[in-house]
């Protein structure tokens, strides 16, 4: 399937879509979805149906005819514009896509921040490394809040509280699904 197809399926799901969706994904079995896709269109979709302000879906940038960057999607939602990474590998996630993210954001004005969504967690680097980007914001994601999110059709209000606990903590990975925020 081409993203148009991709984005037409997902946007054919509502909240109880989605939450039949969810499993399949932690199951890494999505008939019809390249391996991955899935789960990199079902997030900008969380975002869509609790009312961001701008939901882009994943794309390219190219320059000079070339590929220099592919994106899982941006959204504009609690006064925040963010970027998307979204990883649904069997292992912990290690530094990697911490790289890729904190290089695409250094292209972007510094009010821009990271999400990077994943349903099997993250190496304790990558946790540490999260919280030394300077002045690069990346919030990491775990697979409960994703399906705390899904469940209560909400995933707003966690990114506020996320990046809240980022500003006056500096805590980059607070797990907002054990928090109480929903």
């Amino acid at each position: 399937m081409k993203n148009a197809d991709y984005e037409k399926t997902i946007k054919s799901l509502d909240w109880t879509g989605l939450r039949g969706l969810l499993p399949q994904i932690e199951a890494r079995d999505t008939p019809g979805w390249e391996p991955g896709k899935a789960f990199e269109y079902l997030v900008p979709r969380l975002f869509e149906l609790d009312g961001a302000r701008k939901v882009r879906w994943p794309y390219e940038i190219r320059l000079h005819g070339h590929i220099v960057e592919q994106i899982d999607g941006a959204v504009e939602a609690a006064g925040l514009h963010c970027l998307l990474e979204c990883k649904n590998e069997k292992g912990p996630l290690a530094i990697a896509p911490l790289a890729k993210m904190r290089n695409q954001l250094l292209r972007r004005p510094a009010a821009s921040v990271g999400l990077i969504f994943t349903t099997s967690g993250y190496t304790q680097s990558a946790q540490l490394l999260a919280g030394y980007l300077g002045s690069q914001t990346i919030l990491l994601w775990y697979y409960d809040e994703i399906k705390l999110a899904v469940d209560k059709g909400r995933i707003i209000p966690l990114l506020e509280a996320k990046y809240r606990a980022c500003v006056e903590e500096g805590v980059h990975d607070m797990n907002t699904a054990t928090e109480g925020i929903l």
